[in-house]
This record gives C-alpha cells, sequence and structure tokens, in this order.
C-alpha cells in the first residue's frame, strides 16, 4: 500500500499493528454506540452522523498519538456494514426484507473483500500511505490539521454521503422488489466483481514486476484504474437500490456524484501524477488507456 512511511510505532510488526488497529476500532464502535444511545432517536440521520463523526475522532486520535495517518485506511470499508445495521434496526414494517437481505449481502461482500484486500497488503504501522505524507508537504496548514481535515473527516464525509441511499433502501422505502431492484443488483454485483478482479490482477503483477514496469495487462489494458470504476459502480448500485425502493429519495445522487468527483478530480490525479514521475512511458500510456471507462487501448 505504501511506498514510505515514518516513524509511528517503529517496533510494531505486523501482528503487533493489526492488534493496536483492531483495538482502536473497537473503542471507535463503542464511543458510536454511546452516541447513538444518547443522540435523539427521532433524529436518525443526526444520530447517524455524530456517531460516524465520534468514530472518526477516535480514529484521528490514534492517528495523532501513532504518527500515521494510515490507522484509517480500514474505516472506508468498516463503516458501511455498521450503517446497514443502523438503518436496518430503524426500519418501518412494511419495508422489503428481500431489499433489506440482498443490500446487507452485497455490502457485506463488498466490506469484507476490500477491508482483507488492505489487510494482507499492509505492512503495519511503520508504514504510511504516501499519499498523506504528499497532503502533508503540500497543504499550508499544520501537519495535525491537514490529517484531521484531508486524511481523516473528507473520507468519512465522502462514505456518509455515498451511505444516504442506504436509509430508503432499508428503512423507509416500502416499494415492493421490481426491475430497477435487478438492475441495482446487476450494477453492484458487478462492481464487486470488477474491483475484486482488478485487484487481483494488480496484485499479481506486484509480485513480478521490474522496477518501472507498468500495469498493462488484464482489466488494467482497456482501464488505468478498473478497481476505482468498480468502486464507483458499486456505490451507483446502492444507489439505485434507495431510488428503486423510493423514487422520491433521488436526490441522494450526491453521494455517488460526490464519489466520481473525488475519484476523477483527486484520486486519479494523484496516482497518475505520481507514475509519471517514477515509470518511464507512463505518459504514453495516459494517452494509450482511458482512466476509468474501459475501451481498446490506441496503438
Amino acid at each position: 500500500m505504501s511506498d514510505h512511511g515514518h516513524g509511528a510505532a517503529p517496533g510494531a510488526g505486523r501482528v503487533d499493528s493489526f492488534g493496536i488497529v483492531t483495538l482502536a476500532y473497537l473503542v471507535a464502535l463503542t464511543a458510536a454506540l454511546w452516541t447513538v444511545a444518547w443522540c435523539d432517536p427521532t433524529r436518525p440521520f443526526w444520530s447517524l452522523a455524530m456517531a460516524d463523526l465520534v468514530a472518526t475522532l477516535v480514529i484521528f486520535a490514534s492517528s495523532m498519538k501513532l504518527d500515521n495517518g494510515s490507522m484509517y485506511d480500514a474505516y472506508w470499508s468498516v463503516a458501511p456494514p455498521f450503517f446497514v445495521a443502523f438503518w436496518i434496526g430503524h426500519a418501518a414494517a412494511d419495508a422489503s426484507p428481500l431489499r433489506q437481505a440482498l443490500v446487507t449481502a452485497l455490502v457485506l461482500a463488498w466490506a469484507i473483500r476490500l477491508t482483507w484486500n488492505w489487510a494482507r497488503g499492509w505492512p503495519g504501522l511503520h508504514h504510511e500511505d504516501w499519499r498523506y505524507a504528499d497532503l502533508y508537504a503540500q497543504a499550508p496548514l499544520p501537519k495535525w490539521l491537514t490529517s484531521l481535515l484531508g486524511v481523516h473527516l473528507f473520507p468519512t464525509i465522502q462514505v456518509f454521503l455515498g451511505g444516504l441511499a442506504l436509509a430508503p433502501a432499508l428503512a423507509y422505502g416500502t416499494a415492493p422488489v421490481g426491475f430497477l431492484d435487478g438492475v441495482a443488483l446487476l450494477v453492484t454485483g458487478a462492481a464487486i466483481l470488477l474491483e475484486t478482479v482488478a485487484d487481483e490482477q494488480m496484485r499479481a503483477f506486484a509480485r513480478t514486476k521490474e522496477p518501472g514496469a507498468i500495469m498493462d495487462r488484464g482489466l488494467w489494458a482497456w482501464s488505468r484504474h478498473p478497481n476505482y470504476l468498480g468502486e464507483l459502480g458499486f456505490w451507483w448500485g446502492l444507489w439505485l437500490f434507495g431510488v428503486a425502493a423510493d423514487a422520491s429519495w433521488w436526490w441522494t445522487v450526491i453521494g455517488p456524484a460526490a464519489m466520481t468527483v473525488m475519484f476523477l478530480a483527486a484520486s486519479i490525479p494523484m496516482l497518475d501524477r505520481r507514475s509519471v514521475a517514477r515509470r518511464p512511458g507512463y505518459e504514453d500510456h495516459l494517452r494509450r488507456v482511458p482512466a476509468l471507462w474501459p475501451r481498446r487501448p490506441r496503438l
């Protein structure tokens, strides 16, 4: 995951690092549950937002203690299953149990796979994601504030917005399961499969690549970032489930739209700039292979 890090928990191996991260996340979960219990139960969106914020602040405190923003890395995929549990707990009596089962299964499949993909590639707390180090170096703010706003709160807000459609899909929408649910199932399931295959292809490439080599095989020959395409497809699929449950919740499109803007305006350009600097021939790769939506590469 990371090409360089600094001295956070220098003696911590992978096992110790996972223990520290697990403990921090259990504390964050406990704090979130206490927050939900404290908040007004008649304002569920506010309760969930506050719980999400409190949990993020706990992880931020851990990141500051260990001087390593990668404490947050797993939060992206760990939080949504708890959103699912929260909304099912607030579900109307006539919410569709079939839709609840489909959405729950898809979110759990996505979360478990993505968390496992992070865990098996994470070297431990002696490393920090290179993107965080670049952000600290470039932002005109103190490191702690850059970490709070850019590394922790910004992605938490993105995931919260992406999860807005879970409210109608699981709790408030009462339409019977129909054709649009089938489309949502196809989109979300295909997105998870696409992201899985892309990650596995990249992992196989990383084990054998020469220094400076460019991944242009398999799905990566048709798209520079097929894993990101799969990630975006997942959030758009959740939105389709929400609209299928109740079309009046169409405005939750702000979630997948915000995700799309983030990947197109920040994540993809950042990775491409790094690859141009580190890999001879990558500028030609930029011209031949599209960033996201797949097509046959130009000669």
